[in-house]
């Protein structure tokens, strides 16, 4: 009913301006008139505040959206405001109320704007001037982890979030305050911050990282509020006259600057491939897509000759839908380098992103469907598109289908392939490293159903603004065990991580895309190389998803060609997720689980049953949320199975103790790995019945293994088989290949084929 109330105050604003006011709002509204030729501009227009209001009442998402946001701002009034000394990391009290205070001052002005009530500008206005009373006595903050230590926040990061959001408030309610109100808020306190997380920080602000991306558009916005054109100069082209040390490194082992390039328009630049895939991984691309998005509105508002929009291509509005295309059957983002488990697209920066990328770029109806699931719009013009689309059913479902996205700025650094195949989604990583976020884990994949991990990427050390975790920071896990190659579904070499763990190595160098190929739902590749993980030995890996009627489900074909200058031993682990039932062979589990090796991640591994084998093949079978699961594996005589379990070395149980299981080849030059993974059966603990609860592979073979091609041979257990053929280096679609395999003449087209094998 309050929401109603205010409504239709609106309304009869903009229709009569003929209510009376005390002589105190008369005043107000006489200098909101005489000087709102330009605020609000950023996030909300003036035009967009006039159809909002008109539309109130009829827009059922932005409505109830509204009413969740004056309650809770409401609320917020009531408790008084709080603007403590910082003194925290992450999940501190100093910290969080900081953090809480700029989200709440951004949709206080946002309200203020919507129902032209002034308590919500006063609001906003009276905790900026505790603001501008507390920032000129501010030292750098106290904590010292950070290269970039900010002044409210531990890190310049998080000034920048700070500042960020405020900028959208103070152009809320720049009109109602005095002149003098505008100067001393400026000069006290925006400009002295602006300047602090640029010329003050430079080796922050001047960058290419999702930091500065925060950084740039932090002084950026503000400059537009401000009408300073001089400050969205720097924002958009960076702080020119800093030096900085191209050696210089950041707390997680990235240069800060070693080509010069800077300022917005090269962080839109450098890490976005043209398909929309940031080079940092879905995470921080969740993470930076509101800066980037959200100074872009402002942007586009305000400065529309810059046609942000539409530069490199349009790659900000891709960038939308390349994310939404980079998350599970349920809206969580793939673990690809450092990423927490269970982030999605319901996040608040994504509701924002999915609002913009609608809004600014052609009214894209399968967006709406994903705003529907979110369930909330952003309190601008945006959300209004959002909400007015939503209304009049215009969503159509966001179709997630097989798909590759290149990666570097220029989409020639390697991809991450996605093949969806039934319920499954398989995930392929052949990227660049990914800035110092980045994972030594090259030619790695991590397998989903029905929006369940089945077979994991760890993710990152790190619980996030838990403050009983290293303030909610990066634990050194992150870089002892996360990051490590044996901690994914890869080659590990020597007991060593790829590019000997360095990133000044590993940022050098991307993997190679093959092939990628999902034209026939039921046989889909994507194939990658990788020449430069370990010197002198060349990895060439190749995921089929394969939809046959002899199946239950789609399954898994995986083939790992290595080939070396020199003896190595191998290992390849294979990270499930569940409840191991069954084994075809014989294995010794130890009483005493031993650590696996010392150094490289393998410190952090408990070896707790080893299994010689021989030629032929192994079988896993697991259950995992009712579900069965069978990893069939081929091996060659000296091989070895390996139980381990993370969680070794870690005194302060940092780690999550989940297991893996890891086939050895020891005094080997070349090697090939092939495997399977069937979805398989069910179990009811309601009927207590276990239904298809075996593998329906009987055997699998390489019957052809040459430089030039390798053949797979799979067996069901009614003895039907399908070989699956791949010309290792003509990747051409329309060149002709012909080998003989066991007096038997095979000819295709392309760089595979799977036939029945009769």
């Amino acid at each position: 009913m309050r929401l109603f109330k205010y409504m239709k105050f609106g309304l009869l604003v903009i229709l009569t301006l003929s209510i009376t006011y005390s002589c105190k709002e008369n005043e107000t509204l006489s200098n909101n008139m005489s000087s709102n030729s330009g605020h609000p501009s950023l996030i909300l227009t003036k035009q967009g505040v006039s159809d909002i209001r008109a539309s109130l009442g009829s827009i059922p998402v932005f409505d109830k959206t509204l009413e969740a946001t004056q309650n809770e701002i409401d609320q917020e009034i009531s408790k008084g405001i709080d603007v403590p000394v910082p003194k925290d990391y992450s999940g501190g009290y100093t910290h969080e109320t900081h953090k809480k205070n700029y989200i709440l001052m951004q949709k206080a002005g946002a309200l203020f704007q919507i129902l032209n009530d002034e308590k919500y500008a006063n609001y906003v206005k009276d905790m900026l001037f505790e603001y501008a009373r507390l920032y000129p006595t501010l030292p750098v903050h106290p904590k010292p982890r950070s290269y970039a230590r900010g002044k409210l926040f531990w890190q310049c990061l998080n000034d920048s979030n700070w500042l960020v959001y405020t900028s959208q408030a103070y152009d809320c309610i720049y009109d109602f305050l005095t002149e003098e109100e505008r100067s001393t808020l400026e000069n006290d306190l925006f400009r002295p911050f602006a300047d602090f997380i640029s010329k003050g920080n430079p080796r922050f602000f001047n960058r290419v990282h999702n930091h500065s991306t925060w950084g740039n558009a932090a002084v950026g916005m503000i400059a537009l509020a401000m009408d300073d054109d001089s400050l969205l100069q720097r924002a958009l082209y960076g702080y020119k006259a800093a030096k900085i040390d191209p050696n210089l490194k950041d707390n997680d082992g990235g240069y800060i600057n070693r080509d010069g390039k800077m300022g917005f328009f090269a962080n839109l630049e450098e890490p976005f491939s043209p398909d929309g895939y940031f080079t940092e991984g879905p995470y921080y691309q969740r993470y930076a897509s509101y800066p980037f998005l959200i100074f872009a509105q402002a942007l586009q508002n305000k400065k529309p000759e810059l046609k942000v929009f539409q530069y490199k291509d349009s790659v900000l509005l891709k960038s939308v839908t390349a994310l939404i295309n980079l998350s599970n059957k349920d809206g969580d983002f793939f673990l690809l380098n450092d990423a927490q488990k269970g982030m999605s697209y319901k996040n608040a920066s994504l509701i924002s992103a999915v609002d913009i990328g609608y809004h600014f770029g052609g009214n894209n109806a399968e967006l709406l469907s994903i705003a529907k699931e979110q369930e909330e719009v952003a309190l601008d013009d945006a959300g209004l598109a959002v909400a007015k689309g939503l209304k009049d059913g215009k969503e159509k479902p966001f179709s997630k289908k097989s798909i590759e996205l290149s990666d570097g700025a220029k989409g020639d650094q390697g991809a991450v392939g996605i093949l969806r195949s039934g319920d499954l989604e398989l995930v392929f990583k052949y990227t660049a490293h990914g800035l110092s976020h980045g994972h030594f884990d090259k030619l790695s994949f991590a397998l989903f159903e029905d929006g369940d991990e089945v077979v994991q990427d760890y993710g990152m050390g790190r619980f996030v603004n838990v403050e009983q975790k290293g303030g909610g920071n990066y634990l050194k896990e992150n870089k002892t065990w996360a990051k490590q190659s044996i901690s994914h579904n890869t080659l590990v070499q020597n007991e060593a991580s790829q590019f000997k763990g360095k990133y000044s190595i590993g940022s050098k160098h991307h993997s190679n895309k093959y092939i990628f190929c999902a034209e026939d739902e039921d046989l889909q590749v994507a194939s990658a190389k990788e020449e430069n993980a370990y010197p002198g030995t060349k990895l060439h890996r190749t995921m089929v998803t394969i939809n046959d009627e002899e199946y239950e489900n789609p399954y898994i074909l995986d083939i790992l060609r290595v080939s070396s200058e020199d003896s190595n031993q191998y290992d390849l682990p294979f990270y499930f997720l569940g409840h191991i039932m069954q084994t075809n062979f014989e294995y010794t589990k130890l009483n005493t689980p031993v650590v696996l090796g010392d150094s490289d991640g393998y410190q952090h591994l408990y070896k707790e049953a080893i299994a010689p084998v021989k030629n032929g093949n192994i079988k896993l079978n697991w259950l995992l949320n009712n579900k069965f699961y069978t990893y069939s594996a081929i091996t060659s005589n000296n091989d070895e199975v390996i139980f381990g379990r993370i969680g070794a070395n870690d005194p302060d149980f940092n780690l999550r103790n989940e297991q893996t299981i890891i086939v050895r080849k020891k005094k080997t030059k070349d090697a090939l790995y092939v495997s399977t993974i069937e979805s398989h059966g069910t179990y009811s603990p309601v009927s207590e019945l276990a239904i298809n609860a075996y593998s329906n592979i009987e055997n699998i073979e390489v019957v052809y293994d040459s430089k030039d091609y390798t053949a797979v041979n799979i067996v069901t257990k009614n003895n039907k088989s399908k070989v699956f053929i791949i010309s290792n280096e003509n990747n051409n679609k329309e060149a002709v290949h012909k080998i003989t395999i066991s007096n038997k003449e095979y000819t295709w087209e392309g760089p595979y084929i799977l036939t029945e094998n009769k």
